[in-house]
């Protein structure tokens, strides 16, 4: 197995990892909905729970989805074409990460957090 191959296979690896995060991560949040809904828990706090695990688990999967792509392309094939293809696939999971940052703590990332105890 040459230097190829290893990245090729770490970049699958993390790839997969993120794919995987996803999916149990929206697992979960359903399983805790679902666990909510017999307990009657008021819709409204269901509904907002269940959104936050939802983008939860899509935050921290597209962060391994991106080192994935970050591997496999700068260290097999850094070519102008595919940097810039995935300088647009970062692009677009940026904004999503920062819109699912949003949706999560009410708040863009590089705002401060609003003391509430004055």
């Amino acid at each position: 197995m040459n230097f190829t191959d290893v990245v090729e296979l770490a970049g699958r690896v993390m790839e997969a990892l993120g794919v995987a995060i996803i999916v149990i991560g929206a697992l979960t949040a359903t399983v805790r909905f679902v666990a909510q809904l017999q307990q009657r828990i008021d819709g409204v706090v269901m509904y907002k729970t269940y959104r936050i695990g939802l983008a939860q688990a899509i935050l921290l999967g597209l962060e391994f989805l991106v080192a994935g792509d970050i591997i496999r392309t700068v260290a097999i094939a850094p070519t102008l074409g595919n940097v810039g293809v995935l300088a647009a696939i970062v692009g677009i999971r940026t904004v999503l990460s920062f819109s699912l940052q949003l949706e999560i703590e009410g708040r863009w990332p590089w705002q401060r957090v609003v003391s509430r105890e004055s």
